[in-house]
């Protein structure tokens, strides 16, 4: 048997001693155990595995109180008999678990025990270093309510008196319980309790202490009476020679608090002319307490926080002396007066802004939702291109080669993927002109064997040359993938925001309509115009609220816009006189009544925002919404102050109504398109013919956004961008979008007809208003004769909440219309409307400016004989 070498022998070899019998640094074996129990895989391994029995044990409890009853006698049995019997168990957890809760809640602490998994909660979480709370204090105060509620549920059960399956306070509550009723009984023991958990609160919540004081002050005006005025019965008889002498202060406002000053026992409101000439006055206290002579101490308030109560039992009449006698202190007492704050005006702007708080206007639709994304479909791939290393390899070989068989040598290239096409980056070398790459491009688009390539030379902002090659696999980008993109999502500061697809380098293409201000879609037939549209549409309509944005359809086609008829009453705006089918207009005069009116509207609202004083939309609802704007008031004699939502007027194939009206369609977009953006109306005009007559100067003039997709020819492509590159484009939504001085290729996301109606059909269920956003009526020339006089109402055509506004307002004795927004919760313009209809019923008098309109009516009976007339009785 070899021997252990000795420590010399070990210490001249040289060879180290191993970490695993001393340690290299000395460490004892607690030592050992100490670092491994404080190692952040143990504390995993302990948080893991103490959350497992935390579930465990909430389920075992939460099955114990329905299945405890069955499994009793299973589980008052020995050990040896629950193991034979434990098929018969019923809790979820099984015999383990229902024994290990008929434990705690049976034989030791009851309901209480239900705290364990508080606490066992609060220590796993603090292994897994979750929050940041003291585990000491929640753990000391979770242990007084393990003990204290054990108690008292053992109180609780004894005053039940009728034995459960188990014991509501366990062993340890029933146990003190007995003890407790030994000594102090029933009545003694509750007040203990009460106290012990009163001490608890002030213990460990330093708001208790207040909350008692209010708690006492709320009891004791339950029994104090309010003050009542003496009458001349009930006054104490006094000599005419005798005064009191005493004073008091009045208090401000506080009815318990006031003194009374009493005219030779008089009622204050008498005047000096019923007094006897020369008689003296007295000044008395009148107590107006129930039984005692002590009032209730004024509630203390914020601004009087620390200061103690004056108590006014203290307070007692002074020894009335005759009237020739001096008092005994010669000094004048000092009178201070209350100072009144300045009152400001019920209808002030900040009056109304703490009286009633910003102006919501989604207050009225408070329940619309808006639609879901699980609505529209979902496509695979949709988040990034799939990209084909072989194809990009061949492109690229094939480009290179092309140019250098003319005799362009470059130094690099690279290629960007998109959903439909790539973007090849050439960098050529020194001393190569860019017009003769440019100049190759049939010679590219010939050796690639493609639809169409468009060479950007050079690339802005790069000393590359781009050409873009449609892929062979092109991917559909759906309106999935930009609505529930993080850029669209928590996107704050865009008015109108529009995810119209994806650039080339895979990202969300997004623009603010509000800025744009208005855009042309021009395009071929079939290549995406009426897509583009739908997108454009979904996104507002994902993005906006009906009280924020209403749409003006234009379709000469009928069928575009027909799915969107049943958001009528939410996102449309129409004529007074619209049929309700037929708010997309199809009509050509209709067209030309619609876009005067819209004319009319955009001066209603320049005379809006010049009487508020301010430049754009966004200042004048930001003013309305604080209350700075007046809605009673008159504005030019007709309109009044409102909330003014976004009007987005869409114009499918407005080259039909060129052709057919000339000037008369023209003249009204050409206004609107100068003068409509700082009041909120932007307008999109689609075309399939981007002709010079149909896009004239005067329209690109004032359009400087626009969308091009696949066009006919390089001429169409310079109309609509000033710029080739349209012709070619690959079609299927491929487009150009130029703005802000660039031109972008997009892929435009698709949405399908299905997709437009399932989004239709989750918003007309929606909360609604009664009646659709109305424009302002225009009559034609020639048709003034037969036009109602402005300002007169049709009274066949009254508001469905005619007869309840009527009756409110006999009721109340108020016509003003702000009350009637604010009691119905409608919008100012639909109250507008209704007061004008109740004028003409003669219901109320004429609008007086600020002040509420006159009722007319006093009677209710009267009023039901009015409504009766008017066949709404």
């Amino acid at each position: 048997m070899a021997k252990r070498p000795s420590k010399s022998h070990s210490e001249s070899s040289g060879r180290n001693i191993p970490l695993y019998i001393e340690g290299a640094t000395g460490e004892s074996l607690w030592q050992r155990v100490k670092n491994g129990a404080s190692s952040e895989q143990f504390r995993v391994i302990m948080a893991v595995l103490l959350g497992l029995f935390t579930i465990y044990l909430t389920l075992a409890f939460g099955s114990f109180f329905f299945t405890g009853a069955d499994d009793f006698s299973i589980l008052e049995m020995s050990r040896a008999q629950r193991a034979a019997n434990r098929l018969e168990i019923t809790n979820m957890m099984g015999l383990p678990g229902a024994a290990l809760v008929f434990l705690l809640v049976h034989k030791t602490f009851g309901l209480a025990s239900v705290v364990l998994i508080a606490l066992l909660t609060l220590c796993t979480l603090r292994l897994f270093r979750v929050g940041s709370f003291s585990l000491m204090k929640y753990t000391a105060c979770l242990v007084f309510w393990l003990l204290f509620g054990s108690v008292v549920f053992g109180f609780i059960d004894h005053l039940i008196g009728q034995p459960l399956f188990f014991r509501l306070g366990g062993a340890f509550g029933s146990v003190v319980t007995l003890w407790g009723l030994s000594y102090l009984k029933g009545i003694g023991l509750f007040f203990v309790l009460l106290a012990v958990g009163v001490i608890f609160f002030i213990c460990v919540d330093d708001n208790t202490i207040p909350r008692m004081k209010q708690l006492a002050r709320w009891i004791q005006s339950l029994f104090v009476r309010k003050q009542t005025e003496p009458t001349d019965d009930t006054l104490p008889e006094q000599p005419a020679s005798e005064q009191s002498a005493t004073s008091q202060p009045a208090g401000e406002g506080d009815a318990t608090n006031q003194i009374q000053l009493l005219v030779n026992g008089s009622k204050p409101d008498k005047t000096d002319d019923d007094k006897p000439a020369g008689a003296p006055l007295t000044v008395e206290i009148v107590d107006n307490t129930p039984d005692d002579d002590t009032l209730p101490a004024p509630e203390p308030t914020d601004d009087n926080d620390g200061i103690e109560p004056i108590d006014l039992s203290a307070v007692q009449p002074a020894d009335p002396q005759p009237a020739d006698s001096k008092p005994e202190d010669d000094k004048p007492g000092l009178v201070i007066e209350d100072i009144k704050g300045v009152e400001m005006a019920e209808d002030s702007p900040e009056k109304l802004m703490e009286k009633l708080g910003p102006y919501d206007p989604r207050k009225e639709l408070e329940f619309y939702a808006f639609p879901a994304l699980d609505l529209l479909k979902v496509y695979p791939n949709e988040t990034s291109p799939v990209i084909d290393q072989q194809e990009q390899q061949n492109n690229a070989n094939r480009i290179v080669t092309a140019l250098q068989n003319f005799g362009v040598e470059i130094d690099s290239i690279k290629a960007t993927v998109g959903p439909t096409v790539t973007l090849y980056e050439v960098k050529p070398k020194a001393g190569v002109k860019i017009a003769k790459i440019a100049s190759l491009e049939s010679d590219i688009m010939l050796s690639l064997a493609a639809k169409g390539i468009r060479i950007i030379a050079p690339m802005p902002g790069k000393g590359t040359v781009g050409i873009e090659v449609p892929n062979e696999k092109p991917q559909v980008v759906s309106m999935h993938s930009v609505i529930a993109s993080r850029n669209f999502q928590e996107d704050k500061k865009m008015r109108l925001p529009i995810a119209i697809g994806r650039t080339i380098t895979n990202d969300v293409f997004m623009f603010d309509l509000a800025k744009t201000p208005h855009l042309l879609v021009a395009g071929a037939t079939g290549q995406g115009k009426s897509v583009a549209i739908n997108a454009i549409i979904t996104s507002l309509l994902y993005k906006k609220h009906p009280a924020e944005l209403k749409m003006v359809l234009v379709d000469p086609k009928m069928v575009e816009f027909a799915p969107y008829k049943p958001l009528l009453k939410h996102y449309l705006a129409a004529m007074p006189d619209a049929d309700e089918n037929q708010v997309v207009i199809t009509d050509c005069d209709k067209v030309i009544n619609t876009l005067n009116s819209l004319v009319i509207e955009m001066e209603n609202r320049y005379k809006l925002l010049m009487d508020a004083g301010v430049r754009n939309l966004e200042d004048y609802n930001e003013k309305f919404i604080n209350r700075r704007l007046n809605p009673d008031k008159l504005v030019d004699g007709a309109l009044h102050h409102q909330y003014l939502p976004y009007i987005v007027i869409i114009i499918d194939e407005y080259g039909d109504f060129i052709m057919q009206a000339g000037k008369q369609v023209e003249t009204p977009i050409a206004r609107i398109t100068q003068k409509a953006r700082a009041v909120g109306m932007h307008m999109i005009l689609a075309t399939q013919r981007p002709s010079v007559n149909i896009v004239t100067g005067v329209i690109k003039a004032n359009i400087p956004t626009r969308i091009a997709l696949r066009t006919q020819s390089v001429v169409d492509s310079r109309t609509v961008l000033d710029a080739k590159g349209a012709d070619q484009l690959i079609g299927r939504g491929d487009m150009l979008y130029a703005g802000n001085g660039e031109i972008i290729r997009l892929q435009c996301a698709f949405v399908d007809t299905p997709e437009v109606d399932a989004i239709v059909d989750h918003i007309k269920v929606q909360q609604h208003y009664f009646e659709p956003y109305q424009l302002p009526e225009y009559i034609p020339e020639g048709a003034e004769a037969e036009a109602v006089a402005p300002g007169s109402v049709d009274m066949k055509r009254l508001d469905p909440m005619f007869a309840d506004v009527a009756r409110y307002v006999v009721n109340k004795q108020e016509g003003s219309t702000s009350r009637l927004q604010r009691a119905f919760e409608i919008g100012y313009n639909r109250a507008g409307k209704l007061s004008d209809q109740l004028e003409a019923a003669g219901i109320v008098g004429p609008n007086k400016g600020s002040k509420g309109r006159d009722v007319l009516i006093q009677d209710p009976n009267q009023l039901e004989a009015k409504l009766q007339e008017l066949g709404i009785g």
